[in-house]
C-alpha cells in the first residue's frame, strides 16, 4: 500500500519506551491539534489493503484515498468521535448500512482533536481509547462499505511493537493483556478463553442501546 500526500516525514523525538505505541499515538495527536486540524488519521502499520463491496463481492480497491473521504464525510455530517474501517473477514454479507456506530473501531481510525481522552494502555489501548469515548457518551462509527484488511497480530512481520509486545503466544502475557483491560473496565471486559488462549470479552452491543 502506497499513499502519499506531501511526502513530510516527522521524527519521534522519543523511541523504545517500553509502554508500547501509545507515546508515539499521543505526539500525533498533539501535532495535528496544535496544527489547527479537528481530526486526524492513524493508521496501524500491518494494514495491507483496503477492500469495497462491489457487485454484491468484497474486492480489493486502490483508490484509498475515495475510502478516507467517504469516511471523514460521515464523521463531519454525524459528528461521530472516532471513526474508522471494519475488517472484510467481520463482514460476510452485504450491508445494509455503510456505517455501524457505537462499536469498536481499530487500524485505521479518524480521531476528533478536541477529545479530552487519551491513549494510555499498553495493550489493547485502541479498545480503551474507544470505551473512554461510549463510556461518557460519545460515539464511534466503524465503516463497511469500505474495509481495511490487516495482517494478524500473531503473523510474522518486522517493526512496530511485534517483538515487543506481540512476538510468541507466551500465555503470561495473553493473560497480561487481558485482565489489564479488566482492571480498567471491570464492567465492560473479562477475561474468558478465546481461541485456546485468555482473552478479553466485551458486549459491544450494550453500547448500540444508547
Amino acid at each position: 500500500m502506497q499513499f502519499n500526500r506531501g511526502g513530510r516525514i516527522l521524527k519521534l523525538p522519543f523511541s523504545n519506551l517500553g509502554l508500547g505505541s501509545y507515546p508515539a499515538r499521543n505526539f500525533c495527536w498533539e501535532h495535528a491539534k496544535q496544527n489547527g486540524f479537528k481530526y486526524h488519521w492513524l493508521f496501524d502499520d500491518n494494514i495491507q489493503y483496503w477492500c469495497k463491496w462491489i457487485n454484491g463481492k468484497r474486492k480489493k480497491y486502490d483508490q484509498i484515498q475515495d475510502a478516507l473521504l467517504f469516511v471523514e464525510q460521515n464523521a463531519k455530517k454525524t459528528n461521530v468521535d472516532i471513526s474508522g474501517f471494519e475488517e472484510p473477514n467481520f463482514v460476510v454479507r452485504v450491508p445494509k448500512a455503510p456505517f455501524k456506530y457505537n462499536c469498536h473501531v481499530y487500524s485505521a481510525m479518524l480521531i476528533k482533536n478536541d477529545l479530552p481522552f487519551r491513549w494510555r494502555l499498553k495493550y489493547n489501548e485502541d479498545i480503551d481509547l474507544c470505551l473512554q469515548v461510549l463510556h461518557n457518551g460519545g460515539t464511534t462509527s466503524s465503516c463497511v462499505y469500505y474495509m481495511a484488511d490487516k495482517v494478524s497480530t500473531a503473523a510474522k512481520m518486522k517493526g512496530g511493537n511485534q517483538t515487543e509486545l506481540y512476538k510468541g503466544n507466551d500465555p503470561k502475557k495473553n493473560l497480561l493483556k487481558a485482565k489489564m483491560l479488566e482492571s480498567v473496565w471491570p464492567q465492560y471486559s473479562k477475561t474468558v478463553i478465546r481461541f485456546g488462549r485468555h482473552h478479553h470479552l466485551i458486549d459491544w452491543k450494550q453500547f448500540k442501546k444508547k
